[in-house]
């Protein structure tokens, strides 16, 4: 069965055609293999999120929207399992909020680093980064620190969707203000961005990319308050109360 062949009445749809997504991935070479467990990790947490938005991930989304806007040089981090999931939306989100689309990998070769970007360009990028690889990020020792210099090591602003805790940690030591994606409250990721969204990927891009087109057009000054009002630490533990709280019965039978 495909992506495509899924019914949409099954009452896993969505999670099924997200796995469907991981796995065409692996086979076009853009996932790695350790992406597929790290897909299984944060759906685990989304089912005792009870699989929808909560209203600080809405929060969040919306402080990021802003900061977006409002920066100037805003870059968009997009590795194997983002490509894999949200191919059209982070394409979007970069339009609309006028950032740059740049790959970054863990597992860093050649040909996934093409086989990212060309896919991206298959839905609708115009320019992808992160192939020149002529900046690194202080402090790391791996592959994730590789970037562009007129990218990520540019950038005032990054958003990490599905980030590593130790890059996560890395740029926000630079001054950089991040924002991050993470299913898990308690990661070392979300915990060092300064606007972390505990949302899954494929509702929390297409929703940051929602709140910048209502956003569009706002002042300078309103989009900083919007920032300035957000904060990460009562989203954290919001989005933790909701999990440790949860209804699992309920999360696991719809």
């Amino acid at each position: 069965m495909t992506e495509t062949e899924v019914p949409e009445d099954h009452p896993r749809y969505a999670s099924l055609v997200t796995r469907h997504r991981i796995e065409t991935g692996v086979d076009r070479g853009i996932t790695s293999r350790q992406g597929l467990i790290a897909q299984g990790r944060g759906e685990a947490f989304d089912y005792l999120l009870g699989e929808r938005t909560l209203p600080s991930a809405d929060a969040a989304e919306r402080a990021a929207a802003a900061a977006l806007l409002d920066a100037t040089d805003p870059v968009l981090s997009v590795n194997g399992n983002v490509a894999a999931l949200v191919p059209t939306a982070i394409v979007e989100l970069a339009d609309a909020v006028d950032a740059a689309l740049e790959v970054n990998l863990f597992n860093r070769t050649d040909e996934r680093m093409h086989a990212i970007a060309d896919h991206l360009r298959e839905h609708g990028a115009a320019e992808v980064k992160g192939l020149t690889g002529d900046d690194e990020i202080p402090g790391l020792s791996h592959a994730r620190g590789t970037v562009d210099a007129d990218g990520i090591g540019a950038a005032d602003v990054v958003v990490v969707p599905l980030e590593d805790g130790d890059r996560a940690e890395a740029l926000a030591a630079t001054g950089k203000t991040e924002i991050v994606v993470d299913l898990n409250p308690g990661s070392r990721s979300a915990r060092a961005a300064a606007i972390p969204i505990v949302d899954n990927v494929v509702r929390a891009v297409p929703n940051v990319t929602n709140h910048a087109r209502e956003l569009a057009g706002a002042e300078s000054s309103t989009l900083a308050a919007l920032v300035d009002e957000f904060d990460p630490d009562a989203a954290l533990d919001a989005a933790e109360a909701a999990i440790r709280g949860g209804d699992f019965e309920r999360a696991t039978s719809e």
